[in-house]
């Protein structure tokens, strides 16, 4: 029996080593340094989609929410300057008024306080003239002496500047002095020009002198589009050329603005920049605080593009495979900025004339 032993051994190891493949030899392709090379009759190569990059058109746009705000300087909330009671209202809601337009009248008797010292002071300053240039008169007749006209001098500026307080005083409240008569209730008038958006003035109604509002003037032919762009965005908002704008109560309609003022500053908990959009708003369709849609858009500028199909995906970050060589694709890592509909916008890695994989490319992924 053992005769036969060495024999069936052998042929057995002979049929074994006939049956084992040699190194990938039948395989249909392999890698090497992260080149793909297809055999020549490997059918895979008639799967895959080869297209050469080249430089195309591009406009960067991304979009971020805004609120609609009126502008300051066009805004303005009516108080009463002094504790008082309301004797007369000018005005209705929605009524358009010019800056100096009278809002209501209120009895005051802080107003009667400062009128009674504005006219006191008025008639100290005009006494004070009248002995100056008594004084004056006296020394040119060589009756008066020069230390009296100076004393007079000194005591007619110290009355002038009293009056000119006292005047100032009475300007703060929107007070014309020469049309303030004392004992008459105090007429509030409107900073600006714009229409009553808010009226709360109540005839007979007491206030105190740190009352709410009792108006709001605003003018909204025009108002802002407050949007917060993120810190990576902000190179982009530099050369912006166009702004859109998409109210949530409309997002059918496009509403043109410009950017008027980007903040120096960044949010230091969301690291964003405060970017103010003005916009047109003649026909009164946007209403402070309002929200929208802000889409910014840049000018175009020329950028390689590639089908977004042509994007793989690891740990690492996007890659792509190109031509190396007739049935040879090298893996390149690339930097995709933006994608704009099917089309993906590279930062890196790829250069006009290069030629990628467009379709197929999950094929080359089970190169051994």
């Amino acid at each position: 029996m053992n005769y036969f032993t060495l024999p069936i051994a052998g042929l057995l190891l002979l049929c074994s080593c006939s049956n084992k493949p040699t190194d990938n030899a039948d395989a249909e392709m392999t890698v090497t340094n992260n080149v793909v090379t297809l055999k020549a009759t490997s059918p895979i190569a008639r799967k895959l989609k080869i297209q050469m990059v080249t430089q195309g058109s591009y406009q960067p746009q991304f979009s971020t929410s805004g609120v609609v705000k009126a502008i300051p300087t066009a805004y303005a909330e009516i108080t009463t300057p002094f504790a008082g009671r309301i004797v007369r209202s000018f005005v209705r809601l929605g009524e358009n008024v010019q800056k100096g337009s009278p809002l209501f009248a209120i009895s005051s008797p802080g107003f009667f306080e400062t009128g009674k010292t504005y006219f006191s002071a008025k008639q100290e300053m005009e006494q004070a003239l009248k002995n100056l240039k008594r004084e004056k008169d006296l020394l040119a007749n060589r009756v008066g002496i020069q230390k009296e006209v100076e004393e007079a001098e000194v005591n007619y500026h110290l009355k002038h500047q009293e009056y000119e307080n006292a005047r100032s005083a009475l300007k703060v409240f929107q007070a014309s002095p020469e049309e303030v008569k004392l004992g008459e209730p105090l007429i509030v008038r409107a900073p600006i020009a714009g229409k009553v958006v808010q009226n709360n003035i109540v005839l007979g109604q007491y206030l105190k002198d740190d009352a709410d509002p009792l108006a709001v003037v605003a003018d909204l032919s025009k108002v802002w589009v407050v949007a917060h762009v993120k810190e990576k965005d902000i190179r982009l908002i530099e050369r912006l050329q166009t702004v859109d704008i998409r109210l949530s109560a409309s997002p059918e309609e496009v509403i043109k603005g410009t950017v008027y003022h980007i903040s120096e500053m960044l949010d230091e908990a969301t690291r964003a920049a405060e970017v103010i959009v003005e916009c047109d708003n003649s026909l009164g369709r946007m209403k402070p605080y309002m929200y929208g849609t802000v889409q910014l858009t840049d000018k175009p500028s020329k950028a390689i593009l590639v089908p977004t199909t042509a994007l793989l995906q690891e740990e690492e970050g996007s890659y792509v495979f190109t031509v190396a060589a007739k049935n040879n694709f090298q893996k390149k890592a690339v930097t995709v900025s933006a994608t704009v509909g099917t089309q993906s916008v590279i930062a890196s890695g790829l250069k006009a004339g290069d030629e990628v994989v467009t379709e197929g490319a999950f094929y080359l992924l089970d190169a051994k």
